[in-house]
């Protein structure tokens, strides 16, 4: 009796599995909602996934935008104005022919003032050349004047001092040195000055003259120092006819 008994606890153990059908279809259909909501959610999982692609493409994509409105608009920008600088520092440019002629033009204007420069220093240098020749010269006048008084006196008619003045008046001559007022001459403010007024009428001439005066190369070196005086009769008489 002992041995029977756990056969029948066996055979009811295995009795309970097979008598219940129900609990393998139990079985099968967790099986089978398990693997839908795995599909499912692997769906989802997708799903998210596409939907977290189509975003960072959007973001990627308004960057973009962003970048191209910034820094890529500015560099378009940028180079258009220089290019049209350029264009327009073409448009300006002169052309080969008006650079040459303005060059041509700035040529002769430079010649022009360069021969200016050149008769206006010529000029000047010749002025200081008649000044000096004019201030040795008049250094020389009162020699002048006192060869004058010995030759009143006869004191230049021969000998070795004649010889010396012949020289030294010819070397005044080659200055061109010219002596002016002589007695009878019409009287003239600008050249001659007058010590006495002698004269009656309108008209004065030179009377006596105490002093020679002179011009260099046609310039007044020194005025003639005389006495006034009326015209002598003859030159009245004639002057009346006329």
């Amino acid at each position: 009796m002992t041995d029977d008994k756990p056969e029948v606890e066996r055979d009811e153990d295995n009795t309970d599995v097979d008598a219940n059908p129900k609990l393998i279809d139990l079985s099968s259909d967790a099986k089978k909602a398990a693997k839908d909501a795995d599909q499912d959610a692997s769906k989802d999982a997708e799903a998210t996934a596409a939907d977290t692609d189509d975003g960072d493409a959007t973001d990627d994509d308004d960057a973009l935008d962003a970048g191209i409105d910034t820094a890529d608009l500015a560099e378009v920008a940028a180079a258009l104005d220089q290019v049209a600088a350029d264009a327009e520092a073409e448009s300006t440019e002169p052309s080969l022919e008006e650079q040459l002629a303005e060059r041509t033009n700035d040529l002769q204007r430079l010649g022009a003032e360069y021969a200016n420069y050149r008769r206006r220093t010529q000029a000047e240098r010749e002025q200081v050349i008649e000044n000096a020749k004019a201030q040795v010269v008049m250094r020389f006048l009162p020699i002048v004047d006192d060869f004058g008084l010995a030759e009143q006196h006869g004191d230049l008619a021969e000998g070795p001092m004649k010889a010396f003045h012949d020289k030294f008046m010819n070397v005044l001559d080659g200055l061109k040195l010219q002596a002016f007022g002589d007695p009878g001459d019409e009287f003239d403010a600008e050249t001659y000055e007058a010590v006495q007024d002698m004269s009656t009428g309108d008209t004065k001439t030179v009377g006596t003259v105490l002093r020679k005066g002179y011009k260099l190369n046609g310039r007044l070196l020194r005025t003639a120092m005389v006495i006034i005086a009326d015209p002598p009769a003859d030159s009245e008489s004639e002057s009346d006819e006329s």
